[in-house]
């Protein structure tokens, strides 16, 4: 029995970095910084971010400076709402494994993960994200800490052609 748990906790952390090592992104693809046409800062606040939408052009590559000034840890996600839902169920079982293992809940302590789509940024820091953006799809940038998206930590980024 303790093996077979064992190994679904294992194979529950794989998850996020299998699916950044291979996955395909409709909208684009992570780019290092120098590559950047653009820089445009996020703030993260406690169940905001400001600004709430943003405008991206199709063939850019724009870099991310995610600045926590809320009070817990965020993160800056790209994708579309059925990469956030199935996200989100990935951070839920995370944040449920780290309380359990640990005796109390933090989001932040085990829940690190390194999707070339996000950046998790703690309060009272900055991260950076920069991506090229290839054609126009719905997408939006998110905070799938469990409960954050669903008290409106989420907007709308627009790729115009």
């Amino acid at each position: 029995m303790k093996s077979a748990l064992a190994a679904a906790i294992l194979a529950l952390f794989s998850l996020p970095a299998m699916a950044g090592s291979g996955h395909d992104y409709a909208f684009g693809h992570p780019a290092p910084a120098a590559k950047a046409t653009r820089t445009v800062e996020v703030t993260l606040g406690d169940m905001y971010f400001e600004p709430r939408s943003l405008e991206v052009k199709a063939g850019e590559t724009v870099r991310f400076v995610v600045i926590n000034k809320g009070q817990v840890a965020h993160e800056f996600n790209l994708g579309d709402t059925a990469m956030h839902a199935a996200h989100q169920k990935e951070m839920l079982a995370m944040a449920q494994m780290d309380h359990s293992k640990m005796g109390h809940g933090g989001m932040g302590h085990g829940m690190s993960h390194d999707d070339p789509n996000m950046v998790m940024v703690q309060p009272g820091q900055r991260g950076e994200l920069t991506w090229t953006f290839s054609q126009s799809a719905p997408i939006e940038f998110a905070c799938n800490v469990p409960g954050h998206y669903q008290a409106g930590m989420v907007g709308t980024l627009n790729i115009a052609q």
